[in-house]
């Protein structure tokens, strides 16, 4: 392991702070002949779609390598561990079996296991344009905790249902593929009541840590123009409110209910369903302005013209190795504001992830990264934001879904030929980060 970069010390955080790493199932586990099918599985199969042409067949073969894995996150000192349940394994018989271990494993290391139910790994079969996957992922929630639940205290329903709208629902850039645009919303609507009917599930098995991990980012307008405010305006409810709105108010942004699947008004009270926990995951903020008239290329992806708004570069910025802006700040200007918009409906907040992907096992890019971002977030805390950890991502390099296994986003280097976990100089900085917390 690269001895990591000397910075200045963190400031200290608040006894019982979370300290952990996320990952999650389809990016890391392999073992895919030991499950059903998923989307991606079906997704990745089509020619095209991975920029490299690989699948998460093997990935980083963590379901025959967990030990390792788990020993890894020992010997950072992490508090917890962010792992997604892999829906399609959970239907295989003895898929839980695996699971069982894991968390057997972690509990024997004293590291909290945080289940994620859902991230994106959806079974052949089903699909969120349908209500009645919605009640299927209860059906499996409560199949979950069944199994799990007399370890695992902490629970995240799903994982940024925003990306998996967008992304794979409305662009046709991940899994399942499809290009609805704006008839993509009611697979927002149908995840959203899967998370409420999930909480009643999970409630109904005596949990009593619940959330849902959100991604969220400042939206920044091109200018002080009317009509990039108001671009601005209209991309931060998709972005944003869609997500949070139901959750904590119990309503639609004015204008997108009349979008969803038919009297949503029943729907809402479920997905309100109080939860105990506000998990976002941030990467950056996004400037955006009135629409150009033109397609856009952004962040690996293309905009079509006809959206009502266009997103624009963050100028003067360092960008990551996918092109994302840094802006550590962001994280602050995100937190100060989720609290001033929901007042006291947000629950304590945790940072379920913030990572960044840079080459080589040197990366200091990336310990500059992290540090600012928790010094953004503690500034945050300092404002008066509750805010209870940070999981950072990710463990492992992995299947960075359509980007194939180009982006490395791991503390830890994992060579994908022979499946080698090498520490990077990240790993060593932020378990130094970690034991001056004790």
């Amino acid at each position: 392991m690269i001895r990591p970069m000397v910075t200045n010390p963190i400031p200290q955080f608040p006894a019982g702070f979370l300290w952990g790493v996320s990952t999650s199932a389809h990016q890391i586990e392999g073992a895919a002949d030991l499950r059903a099918p998923s989307v991606w599985d079906a997704f990745t199969a089509e020619p095209g779609r991975v920029k490299d042409g690989s699948t998460a067949a093997v990935a980083c073969d963590h379901y025959h390598r967990y030990r390792e894995d788990v020993a890894l996150l020992a010997d950072l000192g992490v508090d917890a561990y962010r792992f997604s349940v892999s829906w399609p394994r959970a239907d295989s018989p003895g898929g839980l079996d695996f699971y069982d271990r894991l968390v057997d494993e972690l509990c024997a290391a004293g590291i909290r296991p945080v289940a994620t139910l859902f991230h994106w790994d959806l079974p052949v079969g089903l699909d969120w344009l349908r209500r009645e996957t919605a009640e299927r992922f209860a059906q499996y929630t409560a199949a979950v905790a069944a199994r799990l639940g007399d370890r695992v205290g902490t629970w995240l329903t799903l994982n940024e249902p925003a990306e998996h709208t967008l992304l794979g629902h409305a662009l046709g850039a991940h899994a399942p593929g499809r290009q609805l645009l704006f008839d993509a919303l009611p697979a927002a609507h149908h995840q959203l009541l899967a998370h409420g009917l999930a909480v009643r599930a999970l409630r109904a098995a005596g949990a009593t840590d619940i959330g849902i991990a959100n991604s969220h980012g400042p939206t920044w307008p091109a200018s002080h123009a009317a009509e990039d405010l108001e671009a601005a305006a209209f991309y931060d409810i998709l972005l944003n409110r869609l997500f949070a709105d139901p959750l904590l108010l119990g309503r639609y942004p004015e204008g997108i209910d009349a979008l969803m699947p038919g009297d949503v008004e029943a729907d809402l009270k479920v997905i309100a369903e109080p939860i105990d926990r506000y998990g976002v995951n941030y990467y950056a903020p996004t400037r955006v302005g009135a629409p150009q008239g033109d397609e856009i290329e952004f962040g690996g992806l293309t905009l079509p013209a006809e959206l009502p708004f266009s997103v624009r570069e963050i100028e003067d910025r360092p960008v990551t190795d996918f092109g994302w802006p840094v802006v550590p700040e962001g994280l602050t200007e995100l937190l100060t504001g989720l609290r001033d918009r929901y007042g006291d409906r947000l629950p304590p907040v945790v940072i379920t992830e913030n990572g960044c992907s840079y080459p080589g096992l040197d990366d200091q890019d990336r310990i500059g990264y992290l540090d600012g971002h928790i010094r953004a977030l503690h500034d945050a805390l300092a404002a008066g934001v509750d805010v209870r950890g940070y999981f950072v991502w990710s463990l492992l390099d992995n299947f960075e879904w359509a980007e194939g296994y180009a982006r490395r986003f791991g503390l830890v280097h994992v060579d994908f030929a022979t499946l080698e976990r090498t520490p990077k100089a990240s790993y060593g900085w932020f378990r130094e980060v970690l034991r001056a917390q004790r």
